[in-house]
């Protein structure tokens, strides 16, 4: 039993520290997923067809990336949030609502994709220094998508 206790590098301290961010993360992704969802089911207008599909992809993909947030916290020894009282709680993005235009939410979304880009920075420094490469990898997998994408969605508005 003592290779259950062992120390394989990562602080106690730093762990909650560490996972504290990863909720904070993990509760702007549930907001950002909600909002993918509501752009999807409400976009109008001519590019209906082309966003409608991508909104889909878009959260798709966040329905994945909040589990990996959430295996991540647990593989630390600590317990993710998981109410959307939590969420909303300790979310600093904003809540897209009742927005039907393309362009409007492509313009919320980036915004909101920029914030979590902020907080992906702040746990990969941290991260880092700290020997964590699980995390580090995860969040730098995360910054590398992110930022296509934020190029790719600005590049459709102009």
């Amino acid at each position: 039993m003592e290779t259950l206790h062992k120390n394989v590098g990562i602080d106690q301290d730093y762990k909650i520290e560490i996972s504290d961010k990863l909720n904070l993360l993990l509760a702007n992704y549930q907001v950002h997923y909600m909002n993918l969802r509501g752009m999807h089911w409400n976009v109008k207008g001519s590019n209906f067809f082309l966003l409608h599909e991508k909104f889909e992809e878009l959260y798709t993909e966040a329905t994945e990336t909040v589990d990996e947030i959430a295996e991540r916290i647990l593989t630390l020894d600590q317990q993710p949030l998981h109410t959307f009282e939590d969420y909303l709680d300790n979310k600093t993005i904003r809540i897209i609502k009742e927005v039907s235009d393309g362009a409007t939410g492509i313009s919320l979304l980036i915004d909101n994709l920029n914030e979590l880009l902020i907080q992906e920075r702040e746990i990969l420094e941290l991260s880092s220094d700290n020997n964590d490469e699980g995390t580090a990898t995860l969040v730098s997998d995360l910054i590398s998508g992110q930022e296509k994408l934020i190029w790719m969605l600005k590049s459709t508005l102009q």
